[in-house]
């Protein structure tokens, strides 16, 4: 569910919705929700002095309740 609604949040600000993909991973200390995107976006989703991904993270920490979870922001990269 978190992975969901986190990509549906990015699409909605991304020049290139269709180059977002969301992963989730469980490791032990917890779950990374790991979006990619594509690199000219990354600016955006990290927006500027990083509060557009604050504000992501607390969209999400909220969601997530008190398992919690960290979102990672990476570019793509084209060779994956």
């Amino acid at each position: 569910m978190l992975a969901e609604a986190l990509e549906h949040l990015v699409r909605g600000i991304v020049d290139h919705p269709d180059d977002v993909i969301v992963r989730d991973k469980q490791l032990r200390r917890g779950s990374i929700l790991e979006v990619r995107v594509h690199p000219d976006d990354l600016g955006k989703v990290i927006g500027r002095n990083g509060r557009t991904a604050t504000a992501f993270r607390t969209v999400v920490s909220a969601l997530a309740g008190r398992g919690g979870a960290r979102v990672d922001f990476v570019d793509t990269d084209r060779r994956r």
